[in-house]
């Protein structure tokens, strides 16, 4: 029954937090830059929570010690998204994209646009990584590293080219970015993508199942769901999932001006 709980808990958690940040984002959109910082710097005690959750739960070996774990890596993760939506902390380029530029300015302009969110997730990572490696609970540095790639996956998939592209939670801080990505039928890289989330997948399975004690089953499972969503959110690139709809009725209506309601065709679909 555990296994159960805590993936039903998993699913909650990453639908509620991920409509939070939307809806902090969105909130902070209509009000401009300064309500953008305001915004990021209210959300910093989530760094101070997952700092101190995840020491104090490295020793902790129970089941209340996986769950601290497991929240403390989703704050960490929330606080770094939140500053990269509201454009706190991007990248140096906050341009569009030229038109007909070669392929190798179009990566490294792409990677201009999020520079420094990779890097602070990176070394996030590798800070977890220190303090956890040969730690007995060690489940916050698995999560946080299952919500690294995946995501690093997932830009890199939209950056060669995906079938659907959703824009519409895109924030007016990052508009520039829609202009990056690639409407494409496949690419090299998705198959291996999500052929590598199923194996991981299957891994935490395993371990669920030859874990002993109700913390490791506990975190495992977490692990597990954790990974499912991360492998079905590369599927919904590709297929027909209208997964806006899971945030869209928490989600402030758009604002209309006068000039916007005549003009169609928005910034970016907002």
């Amino acid at each position: 029954m555990i296994p159960w709980v805590a993936a039903v808990i998993a699913l909650f958690i990453w639908w509620f937090s991920t409509g939070t940040i939307l809806l902090a984002v969105k909130y902070a959109d209509r009000a401009g830059r300064r309500a953008r910082v305001n915004t990021t710097l209210i959300g910093l005690p989530l760094v101070v929570l997952g700092v101190c959750g995840a020491i104090w739960s490295q020793s902790h070996i129970d089941i209340l010690g996986t769950y601290v774990a497991f929240l403390s890596a989703l704050a960490l993760w929330g606080w770094i998204e939140l500053a990269f939506l509201t454009g706190i902390i991007t990248g140096p380029n906050c341009a569009p994209l030229p038109k007909n530029v070669p392929e190798w300015e179009r990566f490294i302009r792409a990677w201009g646009t999020l520079a420094y969110h990779e890097m602070l997730l990176a070394a996030t990572l590798i800070g977890l990584g220190v303090l956890l490696w040969h730690a007995p609970n060690a489940f916050a540095l698995w999560t946080f590293a299952v919500l690294f790639f995946a995501r690093v996956s997932a830009k890199l998939n939209l950056f060669l080219g995906v079938p659907r592209i959703n824009v519409d939670f895109l924030p007016d801080a990052l508009g520039h970015l829609a202009s990056h990505f690639r409407i494409a039928s496949l690419n090299w890289l998705f198959p291996i993508s999500v052929t590598v989330l199923t194996f991981a997948v299957a891994c935490w399975l395993e371990r669920l199942y030859a874990s002993q004690t109700m913390g490791e089953i506990t975190g495992f499972a977490l692990l597990t769901a954790l990974t499912a969503l991360a492998a079905l959110e590369h599927w919904v690139m590709v297929l027909p999932i209208p997964d806006e709809k899971l945030w869209r009725w928490m989600l402030p209506t758009p604002k209309t001006t006068p000039e916007q309601q005549t003009n169609q065709g928005g910034h970016h679909g907002l």
